[in-house]
């Protein structure tokens, strides 16, 4: 079983940045490829980006490439997505998500993460 909890989201004015970071526990985060994902009220939940257990070249959607960056580190099991040049389209509830079923991620299918934190808020203001 492995436990993820987001933080770091709030509000902040376009153009602004954002850390947000999702701690792990129970098991060895670097056994997870990680994903980041939200979802904005009435839409359906989109992948943000992906990276791979050792946290090489981690792939992002077109919406936010350029902006956003993925990393982890695997000795203090924390995944971090920075986030740079906010939109208010960027408004959403983000989630850190885990799973280990290679056949399937680590990508933008949610059928490959098997575990989910509970969400941080991110608000863009214009």
């Amino acid at each position: 079983q492995v436990q993820l909890v987001e933080s770091g989201g709030g509000l902040v004015q376009a153009g602004g940045s954002l850390r947000l970071s999702c701690a792990a526990s129970g098991r060895t985060l670097s056994d997870y490829f990680m994903g980041w994902f939200r979802q904005a009220p009435g839409k359906a939940r989109e992948v943000v980006g992906a990276i791979v257990r050792s946290g090489g070249n981690p792939i992002y959607s077109d919406s936010v490439k350029g902006r956003f960056t993925i990393s982890r580190d695997n000795a203090n099991n924390t995944l971090y997505l920075q986030m740079t040049s906010l939109k208010p389209e960027d408004t959403a509830v983000y989630y850190c998500a885990a799973g280990r079923n290679f056949n399937l991620g680590p990508g933008a299918n949610p059928r490959a993460y098997e575990y989910w934190g509970q969400g941080t808020q991110v608000t863009v203001s214009s």
